[in-house]
């Protein structure tokens, strides 16, 4: 693709070669001969010649009052003519690449220059289909700058060679009073420096690049000389009209520093997730999560700035940019080279008090989570929520999860602890997950799985309940009832089950977890089993049936061959499940959980104890009991009160 610098390249040399471009006034009897005499002249073709015609010829009467035919001319241009070329300039810029289009197709060129120590020929050879310089074309150009005595033989390998070098072909009347002439006018504040050089006379040198570049450091001139132009003069004079040779070098002020930081500063963005091509609106989420180490922001550090000079070397001072300063607020620490902000710990990055970047460990949502709030709620940190989570929303975080008000049919989850203020009402559909602890004034028809403990003030009422050591209902209404609950440790009530008689499943001693998994892993070690046996039956029938025809059909081979296939990756994966249900029960007999059940007040008929592997429904009213596993029973015992310390954040 062309570039502008390339535009402005073309348009220079353009506008060179037009200064470049000589005209010449010549007579004769006839359009042709005068026609003849300037192609001698401009050593030039007669086909690429343009004439005006100044006056006409005129044979006059009787030979008197004749007049010669007199016109102006020059080289002719044609639209495909160029300082580059043959090829006209495409404006194109979409297009290939400009500089090898406009290169196309150049004819070759005759340089002459005369110097005091002679004639020197230069041959340039053409381009793609351009024409080759002649010997003819060479001689002519010669004759036109009055040489006539020179080495045709050499002249003739410098065309034949063509290889731009500049040889000696002769010599001449040299006179140095008819020397070209060159002057200096610098201009623009000593920005720029202009050569204006008087055609040579009769025996006069030529100008060199070398005597051009001589003068001008002569007249102070240092910097910024073009020396690619200065030697395109050298092939290509131009007479009478100034020409740019230096340009000095304006000065480039620095950039200001910059911070880039790597999240987005703009709070109001919304990113916008789909399900199933539907927009889920409860996805807004707009923290900006990061996690400790994370780079936050770049310092980009200013730039002194690119000093100019004139064409005389007078140094011209560039302004340095402006320094920013990090703000750095809480969390965050910058590295050694003060370039780099970095989180000191997990949580929302932010820019607060006027753009201070800080990392808070803790997310506030000032009133409910739902769509009005920004929807999920997603956080490396702890969350607290001054309202209530409604129904259908999830809030997750890498610490803790504090409710003030209370919990619907949606899903916390928390690698710390998770504390509701008011209770949990899952509707069935709820979730609680905890790292730690879940603390809930009350929980009903909820999901809740925890690490370590389960403590509710006022009960727990049909729902789901694992916990990796105690579930516990400590206040005045502390009643378990309905539902399922599993520690590893104890459950502890004021009341389990109810006068109702509704059937409350209680489970202690193992892991419940590990407990619940092998649970699955026999379920399906026996549908595998299932499988098998069916398989084999099939295998059986096929085999005797080709017993009997002594071949079986090739699709019924072929099914045969399958099932044999099926038998063996079944049965690979039986022995899988029966390792794995090994191991899991072998940890189960390691633990040394005691387990056990205990009520503060009472326990009504229908609840159903497992303490380790023993089981118990209970069919009579206890008072105020506990319940352990006994050489494999479950037996009543005297109460043992909880200890107090386990709810004191109740």
């Amino acid at each position: 693709m062309a570039q502008l610098s390339d535009l402005r390249e073309f348009m220079r040399k353009q506008a060179q070669d037009d200064r470049s471009r000589r005209s010449v006034q010549v007579s004769g009897a006839s359009i042709d001969e005068a026609l003849e005499q300037a192609s001698i002249e401009l050593n030039i073709p007669l086909k690429k010649i343009e004439y005006e015609v100044l006056e006409s010829p005129s044979s006059g009467v009787l030979g008197f009052g004749k007049k010669n035919c007199m016109l102006i001319a020059y080289e002719l241009v044609t639209e495909k003519s160029s300082a580059f070329g043959d090829d006209s300039f495409d404006l194109d810029f979409g297009g290939e690449d400009m500089m090898n289009d406009i290169q196309k197709d150049r004819d070759g060129e005759v340089i002459i220059q005369l110097r005091q120590d002679g004639v020197f020929l230069k041959v340039y050879a053409p381009v793609g289909n351009g024409k080759k310089v002649t010997e003819r074309e060479a001689a002519m150009k010669l004759r036109a700058r009055g040489i006539i005595d020179f080495d045709k033989h050499l002249m003739a390998k410098v065309v034949k060679n063509a290889d731009g070098e500049k040889v000696r072909i002769g010599d001449y009347a040299y006179n140095p009073m008819n020397d070209a002439l060159m002057t200096v006018d610098i201009t623009d504040l000593d920005m720029k420096a202009n050569i204006v050089v008087k055609e040579p006379g009769p025996g006069g040198a030529d100008i060199t690049a070398d005597s051009i570049i001589g003068l001008l450091k002569a007249n102070g001139i240092i910097h910024g000389i073009m020396e690619d132009e200065v030697a395109d003069f050298e092939d290509h004079p131009v007479f009478d009209q100034p020409v740019v040779v230096a340009e000095g070098s304006k000065p480039v002020n620095g950039n200001d520093a910059k911070i880039i930081y790597n999240f987005s500063k703009d709070e109001t963005q919304i990113s916008l997730k789909e399900k199933r091509g539907k927009v889920d609106f409860k996805e807004i989420n707009q923290i900006q999560n990061v996690v400790e180490g994370q780079i936050l922001a770049r310092k980009v550090p200013l730039e002194e700035g690119k000093p100019g000079r004139t064409v005389t070397g007078k140094l011209l001072p560039a302004k340095p940019g402006n320094d920013v300063d990090f703000n750095i607020g809480k969390n965050v620490k910058l590295s050694d080279d003060g370039i780099t902000a970095i989180a000191e710990i997990n949580g929302q990055v932010m820019l607060v008090g006027g753009g201070k970047l800080s990392v808070e460990p803790v997310y506030l949502v000032n009133g409910d989570v739902n769509l009005k709030s920004g929807g999920n709620i997603i956080f490396l940190g702890s969350v607290m929520v001054k309202g209530s989570v409604e129904d259908g929303f999830k809030v997750k975080a890498s610490g803790n999860i504090e409710v003030m008000g209370n919990v619907g049919k949606s899903e916390l989850d928390a690698e710390g602890d998770v504390i509701v203020h008011q209770g949990i009402n899952g509707k069935t559909e709820g979730k609680v997950r905890a790292g730690k602890t879940v603390w809930s004034k009350f929980i009903e028809n909820a999901n809740v799985d925890c690490e370590d403990a389960v403590i509710a003030t006022d009960g727990i009422i049909n729902s789901n309940v694992v916990s990796n050591r105690l579930i516990a209902c400590m206040g005045k209404r502390a009643t378990i009832v309905g539902g399922r609950l599993r520690a590893t440790e104890e459950i502890h009530a004021k009341t389990l089950g109810s006068v109702s008689g509704s059937e409350t499943i209680l489970e202690v001693g193992w892991d419940p977890r590990s407990k619940e998994k092998l649970q699955k892993l026999e379920q399906e070690l026996g549908s595998q089993t299932s499988e098998i046996d069916d398989i084999e039956r099939n295998i059986m029938t096929l085999e005797n049936f080709k017993k009997k025809k002594k071949k079986l059909p090739d699709d019924k081979e072929r099914y045969l061959e399958e099932l044999k296939e099926q038998k063996l990756e079944i049965h690979n994966e039986m022995l899988r499940l029966e390792d794995e249900i090994k191991s899991i029960k072998e940890y189960l007999s390691s633990l040394k959980y005691v387990g056990k059940i205990s009520a503060a007040s009472k326990v009504f008929p229908g609840v159903r104890m497992m303490i380790k592997d023993a089981p118990l429904r209970v069919r009579n009213d206890f008072a105020s009991v506990t319940f352990v596993n006994e050489e494999g029973d479950v037996k009543a015992i005297t109460y043992e009160p909880l200890d107090e310390d386990l709810t004191k954040k109740g």
